[in-house]
């Protein structure tokens, strides 16, 4: 099962490496930090796609679509 984080422990670390956004096909976007695949998955959302899931390689942890919304509010990204 993978961890659940809560929302500062997240917005700590926004700029750790090892973070991407997998869709249905697989990796959507290359590693880098958190805000990167957070950007990534907004630039998704935007065009109607699905975000995807934002994953960390090293540790398997999982970003639900909240946990997605709450950052992406935090970063001033627009929601809807």
């Amino acid at each position: 099962m993978a961890d659940k984080l809560g929302l500062k422990d997240l917005i700590a670390r926004l700029d750790t490496q090892g973070w991407h956004v997998v869709g249905d096909k697989g990796a959507a976007s290359d590693a880098g930090t958190l805000k990167d695949a957070l950007e990534t998955s907004h630039q998704q959302h935007q065009s109607k796609a699905a975000p995807g899931i934002i994953r960390q390689i090293e540790n398997s942890v999982e970003l639900d679509m909240i946990q997605i919304q709450q950052l992406w509010q935090h970063l001033g990204l627009p929601t809807t």
